[in-house]
């Protein structure tokens, strides 16, 4: 039998076309080789493969005391602050709601901060418009379901030493249960960061020196949908904020070529991608996930939505030394006036944008009129129950006429209405040589901050840590 490497493939097309008729037709693209085997093998137990790296001892983040959150029930979270629901959800893999945030000005009653957030679509299209490549588009929540698609989570390897594990539960198409243990993971993270500090380097005569470790929990999953590996991570800090991170990684959808070298291509570069391996292209393409955050800021009907937009600003000659200085200009869209703070300011939050990749694809371009959710990436809609998943209800052969894009074109008024933001985390992924066999990880996120939401710096109360509330252990590296 001949080597798998010496082995070559005709490139046949086969496609059924349904008229009043059934019809098939070949199309014969020609051979190229079947790419090498060699290096593309991922799992430790059969690699033999030496790595020139010195070896990275294990890391493991240990806590005296135990964990400082509780789950009850299965599903709802307490921790510091914070006390949110998670589930496991069929299409959107995991949903975060009824997130509230204790109040110290409030005597620790708690505020409503977001109804129910959730990746609503996973869109990922593939920018080779050749006949054997040009329908490849896909919206995964919709048609595969990131929920099905999330495997067992690998403990110390996914998630830390000290995280706690919460099963999926899912109803099969037959009505029964379908169980994917370890599908979600919570955990305390500590890496050394510093939630606020403060030193007074002008009091010689006082040694002043405040710092504040910055703790925060995680709500993670991991979907495995096809090719592709992404975690996503919900992350709250003390503090009221909350950190919503996507990270890709996996294998690339890649397709044969007859070149083993740049120099062989001349001027017959491949259009859809690069030349990542011997015989094979990495063809680009998009990542757009665009999530549904229903954010009920102190409850439903009080929220609004301000753009602010910083601007330079020019000073009038001979009115100071200075030339320019930046001003906050805010727009308010149609809503009721907010619920305000003690200084008058409206308490709300805002949204720091991450992962800013839009669409390039024409708005004409079929799989963007599935897709329409990436042409921006911040939507605000008036909320509808039905309205919830940004590719529509089904998805599946779906041709774009129930999609965010077509409600926010309706124009509906906002003015004192319970209101949902949308936004759309962006990757354009031109693959190279090191995405090849599996990616390292790529990650991008965007934050829900609190603004004028509390009186004042919410954390300014937290005590330090120190040396007699840890166990025995210290840092050794020899010289």
């Amino acid at each position: 039998m001949a080597e798998p490497s010496l082995a070559r493939l005709s490139a046949l097309f086969f496609g059924f076309l349904l008229l009043l008729a059934t019809y098939s037709w070949i199309v014969d693209k020609g051979m190229v080789p079947i790419p090498k085997a060699a290096g593309t093998e991922y799992r430790y137990n059969v690699q033999n493969k030496p790595i020139h790296m010195d070896r990275i001892n294990p890391i493991s983040i240990e806590q005296p005391e135990g964990p400082s959150f509780l789950v009850e029930d299965g599903h709802l979270v307490k921790w510091a602050n914070w006390v949110f629901h998670v589930k496991a959800d069929h299409r959107a893999g995991m949903i975060i709601s009824q997130a509230t945030v204790r109040d110290s000005e409030t005597a620790g009653e708690p505020r409503s901060v977001m109804y129910k957030g959730f990746p609503s679509e996973l869109f990922v299209p593939y920018m080779d418009p050749g006949e054997l490549w040009y329908y490849k588009s896909y919206l995964d929540a919709g048609e595969i379901g990131l929920g099905p698609a999330a495997m067992p989570l690998v403990p110390l390897n996914d998630c830390p030493r000290n995280a706690y594990y919460i099963d999926g539960v899912f109803a099969s198409p037959d009505g029964k249960a379908i169980v994917q243990p370890n599908m979600i993971c919570l955990f305390e993270r500590y890496a050394g960061d510093v939630s606020w500090r403060h030193s007074e380097i002008l009091i010689p005569s006082a040694d002043i020196r405040e710092s504040r470790p910055k703790v925060t929990l995680v709500a993670r999953m991991a979907t495995s949908v096809g090719n592709y590996d992404y975690t996503f991570d919900w992350e709250f800090q003390t503090d009221g904020l909350i950190r919503v991170t996507v990270a890709a990684s996996g294998m690339l959808m890649v397709k044969g070529t007859p070149y083993e070298n740049v120099d062989d291509l001349g001027d017959k570069e491949d259009d859809s991608g690069p030349l990542i391996s011997e015989n094979v292209i990495g063809v680009v393409h998009d990542h757009f996930i665009t999530f549904h955050l229903d954010m009920d800021i102190d409850g439903p009907m009080n929220n609004s939505f301000d753009k602010v937009h910083p601007e330079k600003q020019r000073v009038p000659t001979g009115k100071s030394p200075r030339k320019s200085y930046l001003k906050v200009k805010k727009y308010v869209a149609k809503t009721e006036k907010d619920a305000q703070s003690r200084l008058g300011n409206p308490a709300g939050y805002r949204i720091k944008p991450g992962g800013n990749a839009v669409s390039l694809l024409g708005h004409d371009d079929p799989p963007q009129i599935r897709g329409a959710f990436s042409n921006n990436q911040i939507w605000v809609t008036r909320y509808n129950r039905s309205e919830q998943f940004a590719g529509g209800v089904l998805v599946y052969q779906s041709h774009g006429d129930d999609t965010l894009q077509v409600w926010s074109d309706r124009d509906r008024s906002i003015e004192n209405n319970d209101i949902v933001l949308w936004y759309t985390l962006g990757f354009h992924h031109i693959p190279c040589q090191e995405d090849y066999p599996v990616m390292p990880t790529v990650a991008a996120s965007f934050e829900l901050k609190p603004a004028n939401f509390f009186e004042s710096n919410p954390v300014i109360g937290v005590a330090p840590i120190f040396e007699k509330d840890l166990p025995v252990c210290r840092p050794f590296a020899s010289s």
